[in-house]
This record gives structure tokens, sequence and C-alpha cells, in this order.
């Protein structure tokens, strides 16, 4: 199945770029559709617009996707009718600070709790008519 419009997985900075050019609908979605839809697609036909290893790793550890060498572009735009998956990191301070010690035996101090949910994006033409949506 060739797919003319690639889909697009973002974070924060490239999803909040995005949202300033145009209409979109956006719908909370689960890891677990996650991981469908990026699977429904080859690796040509998903663009990665971040470099961000914390949602790689969620890709590939949590969410069990197949590692797959996606093609990275910088966002710029999306078209109408485009689809993407935004990957929301939310931080909050740690309420304890529990420290450890690493693998090298350097100290470390937890001092905030990070966590991921997605939603699905859709850029859509407003003026498109009611059944086009």
């Amino acid at each position: 199945m060739a797919v003319s419009k690639p889909l697009l997985l973002l974070d924060n900075a490239s999803m909040l770029a995005l949202l300033h050019q145009g209409c979109f609908r956006l719908q909370e979605i689960s890891f677990e559709e996650v991981k469908a839809i990026i699977e429904m697609h080859g690796s040509r036909e998903v663009v990665r617009c971040f470099s961000n290893a914390e949602i790689e790793q969620l890709l590939y550890k949590h969410l069990d996707v197949a590692i797959r060498n996606f093609n990275y572009a910088p966002v710029e735009n999306m078209a109408v009718d485009q689809d993407a998956i935004a990957f929301r990191l939310y931080v909050t301070p740690s309420e304890t600070q529990p420290s450890i010690r690493t693998e090298y035996g350097n100290e470390a101090t937890k001092v905030q709790n990070l966590y991921v949910y997605c939603q699905f994006l859709t850029r859509f033409d407003p003026d498109a008519g009611p059944s086009a949506q």
C-alpha cells in the first residue's frame, strides 16, 4: 500500500510547532493503539520528527514495537488529512528524593517523575464541509 502522506511521530516540541498551522482533531490513544498504528505502516511510511532518546526507548521497550530505522525529518508542516502520533511527556517534581548507586558507582538522586501519554492527530480542512470530517 503506497502512502503519499507519511505518519508523523511527534514529541511535545514538534507537536506545538504544528498546531498553529491549521485545524486538527486530537484523540487520546492507548499504548496498544499506538503500537497497532505504527505496525500497520512500513518503515518508509513513518517519519520521526524528534530526536528524544527517551521516546525511542519507550517505543521499542515499553510498547514492544519492533526496532526499525524510521527516517528523521524536522517537522515543518502537516498536510490536510495527514496523521500523526504525539508522545507527550509530562514531568512532575518528585515527592521523595531517594538516592541510588549507578552501575558506575556514582550517587544519583531522583528529582522528578516522567510520565508519557499519547495523542492521535489528524489535520483537516474546515472548509471541506461536514462530510469530510
